[in-house]
């Protein structure tokens, strides 16, 4: 019931990408969807063994996942000069109308801090207890969030042109200084 719940949610949050397949929220909302049913499987293993390896690091990736986010949209409102009116072929949520490319602060280091906090996030629910189920669901969530940063990217290079490509030789995806 709880996965239902938080499936319409996404899907109201999401309702004009689904009608855009080709763009990078149609896949973000799958992302979304892997996330939420794999923290739910997961939720049996929360709180055991709560000194184990793998707990230690489920819990440092879910409070990690934290940072990316609150700095990626921080930075987002601060430089990006968002405009509600912004609108195209791309169908934007109110955070990603912006009008100027962010290129300080986390955005310095990635291109896509939000999705970075995603994966953390993922990966973090798939340690609190591991299955066969949990690994599809990571893995899936994992492709989807790469395929929507490709696509964003792709949608960012038509809106800001060489200066957006130029901004990806000088960052990294995802992990600072890594990947």
């Amino acid at each position: 019931m709880i996965f239902v719940v938080l499936s319409i949610a996404i899907s109201y949050l999401s309702r004009s990408s689904l009608v855009h397949p080709r763009s990078h929220g149609f896949f973000r909302f799958f992302a979304w969807e892997c996330i939420v049913a794999l923290i739910l499987i997961n939720s049996v293993g929360w709180l055991r063994a709560p000194f184990s390896s793998h707990q230690i690091a489920s819990w440092f990736l879910l409070w990690s996942s934290i940072v990316p986010l609150v700095l990626g949209v921080r930075d987002l409102r601060a430089s990006g000069r968002l405009d509600s009116s912004r609108s195209g072929d791309v169908p934007l949520i109110g955070i990603e109308k912006t009008t100027e490319l962010v290129s300080s602060g986390i955005y310095r280091y990635v291109r896509h801090p939000m999705y970075c906090s995603l994966l953390l996030l993922a990966w973090g629910a798939f340690f609190k207890h591991f299955s066969w189920a949990g690994s599809g669901l990571v893995l899936a969530a994992t492709v989807f969030l790469f395929v929507t940063a490709k696509v964003e990217e792709a949608e960012n290079i038509d809106y800001f042109g060489a200066s957006y490509q130029e901004y990806m030789k000088q960052t990294k995806m995802f992990i600072p200084f890594l990947f």
